[in-house]
């Protein structure tokens, strides 16, 4: 599973990986089950490697803050993203102390603890996974 085809579909639950794309479409398969989907042009699609997270000293990728939070969890899940919102935030400080509390809301980290459970079900080792790595597979 390359992380530069993961993406997430506005109105659409859990994660996809990008198979195929045609003029008017892109052909996507849910990491958690097998099933594939069209997804037309006119749906907002966001590319997990583009997305990231604000801290008071720059922007860190997404990418970036997963492999922090494999390093915490030891490539385990991490905690669920139905706690409240008291517990996620103070994960998340533990994973990423500098990420900016005024920009990042409770519902951002919900988002990504949740992305990060998706994958590591899914078998994605971030010890593994790296930057160059998924620029040379794009190329």
């Amino acid at each position: 599973m390359e992380f530069s085809k993961i993406i997430s579909v506005a109105g659409k639950p859990g994660l996809f990986q990008v198979i195929s794309q045609s003029k008017n479409a892109i052909i996507v398969q849910g990491i958690n089950d097998t099933k594939r989907v069209a997804i037309n042009a006119t749906q907002n699609v966001s590319l997990l490697e583009n997305i990231a997270i604000y801290t008071y000293e720059e922007d860190l990728p997404l990418l970036e803050v997963f492999k922090a939070m494999s390093e915490k969890t030891n490539g385990e899940k991490a905690i669920s993203h139905k706690e409240s919102g008291n517990k996620l935030t103070s994960f998340f400080a533990e994973v990423l102390p500098n990420y900016d509390d005024e920009r990042v809301y409770t519902s951002n980290i919900k988002k990504v603890i949740q992305w990060f459970n998706i994958l590591i079900d899914a078998g994605m080792d971030f010890s593994t996974v790296t930057e160059e790595n998924t620029a040379e597979e794009t190329e």
